[in-house]
């Protein structure tokens, strides 16, 4: 097992609730995470057809053979149990009884929201992190990188990633997606899912996808609504800050896992990716989806923003403090040239005082303070945002 960074959330979430609630996507190692956790309570998978039937048909006699706790895998395929578990915990009055995985955030959280309120602790929990895989021993050169992604089963298992890809699109995404709703054309659905891989990074205009799809506007909406809730993207949404400037509305759309964007542009090999004309935007997903999981790692909620004004002034990432934002500028070059902290000044100078820090993340070797910038490698974004105050 990959040493997670989420560990020691799950369990101060334990210490702290009857309940913890962790969900992502599938494959991002809940399971192994919770059983390593919670290694002193029974796993239940409800998954498996008779313990899913026994849940469904009689709840308090399923939950009776665990009144001391228990791991439940999956457990949006029995969401009626949850009332009773409410009713358990209350009864018990106990910290750190149930932990519950569930890859459907859609219907998860609703079913926590309404039965669980105030009795569980929620963690999410994304693929690796660079720093989980440099700790693992895997460091991997930037194109390398965006080939392979964070899941951790490429890597323990040394899957050849565009066949991994493919059968996480077809097993696991595809029958998630259809589970949350009812696709009638799924090549459409498939040819939307890869027209979003190519706009990962860009501001999110739903009519000319919706257009480019070949279907209404409102279905656009709705299957990105579903993308979200099965944790395949992640809307980055504008940082609205006290200016005069005219500011954008509309939210950047990011996959979740870079190796899926890649995956769904056709790129089969590390040696497409240093020309292709879609490298610096999968190299912001990746920088982008790394100052992410700082935050869900530590059991937060994101603090990210991006700022584009009228003028077109763009800064690829806000990550917002209490007294301030560190700004964050992506580019996938390996060079670093004075030229690219233009946005960077540029906005320092239309919110004076509250930047608590300028940082340029790009592809190189070398780590450095120069001029006031904090030039940084993706590995050694997350430091950095610690030691400025945007992180955790």
């Amino acid at each position: 097992m990959i040493p997670r960074n989420a560990a020691n959330s799950l369990r101060r979430l334990l210490s702290s609730y009857p309940i913890v609630t962790l969900t992502g996507p599938r494959q991002a190692g809940k399971t192994t995470l919770s059983r390593a956790v919670a290694a002193h309570l029974p796993y239940v998978n409800l998954e498996r057809p008779d313990e899913r039937d026994f849940a469904e048909r009689d709840p308090r006699g399923f939950l009776r053979r665990f009144r001391d706790g228990a791991v439940f895998d999956e457990v949006q395929r029995v969401p009626q149990l949850l009332s009773y578990l409410q009713v358990l915990v209350d009864e018990r009055r106990q910290n750190g009884m149930f932990v519950l995985t569930g890859s459907r955030q859609l219907l998860l959280d609703e079913r926590v929201s309404q039965s669980l309120a105030g009795r569980t602790g929620l963690l999410t929990l994304l693929p690796l992190t660079l720093g989980e895989l440099g700790t693992a021993g895997t460091v991997l050169d930037a194109d390398q990188q965006l080939l392979h992604g964070f899941y951790p089963r490429v890597f323990d298992q040394r899957l050849d990633p565009a066949q991994a890809y493919g059968d996480y699109l077809a097993t696991y995404v595809e029958r998630d997606v259809r589970m949350l709703t009812e696709i009638r054309d799924r090549s459409a659905f498939r040819r939307f899912v890869r027209l979003c891989a190519g706009r990962t990074a860009q501001v999110l205009n739903v009519s000319a996808l919706a257009r480019d799809a070949g279907v209404s506007h409102q279905t656009a909406r709705n299957w990105l609504s579903v993308l979200e809730a099965s944790y395949v993207v992640f809307l980055l949404e504008p940082w609205f800050a006290n200016v005069s400037a005219r500011l954008t509305k509309a939210p950047k759309l990011y996959f979740c896992d870079v190796g899926l964007a890649t995956h769904l542009l056709g790129i089969e090999a590390a040696s497409q990716i240093a020309t292709h004309p879609l490298r610096g935007a999968l190299f912001e997903t990746m920088v982008v989806g790394e100052a992410l999981k700082l935050r869900t790692n530590a059991g937060r909620g994101s603090n990210l923003n991006f700022y584009r004004d009228s003028t077109g002034l763009e800064v690829d990432l806000l990550v917002t403090h209490g007294h301030g934002a560190a700004a964050v500028e992506i580019k996938s070059s390996a060079t670093a040239h004075d030229d690219q902290l233009t946005a960077l000044r540029r906005l320092e100078s239309i919110v004076p005082g509250q930047l608590i820090g300028k940082v340029l993340v790009y592809d190189g070797d070398e780590e450095y303070e120069r001029a006031g910038v904090s030039y940084v490698t993706p590995r050694g974004l997350a430091a950095r945002l610690l030691e400025l105050g945007g992180g955790p």
